[in-house]
């Protein structure tokens, strides 16, 4: 199976505030591409995925 690039829009609980965010990521179908997401803010930002809400997952460049 081929990767294809997804477009994950969201928005994350930072601080009491939510940020909205866009993030391009490379996976093999659009449920990787979220965990992707999940697995990157939740690391950089130390935060569980109740913080975190993808609103969108969109194929880019097909």
């Amino acid at each position: 199976m081929e990767n294809q690039q997804y477009e994950v829009t969201g928005a994350c609980q930072i601080g009491g505030v939510w940020q909205p965010f866009t993030k391009v990521v490379e996976a093999q179908n659009e449920r990787i591409a979220r965990e992707h997401v999940y697995t990157d803010i939740g690391s950089k930002h130390r935060l569980k995925r109740n913080y975190i809400t993808i609103k969108g997952v969109t194929v880019v460049g097909e």
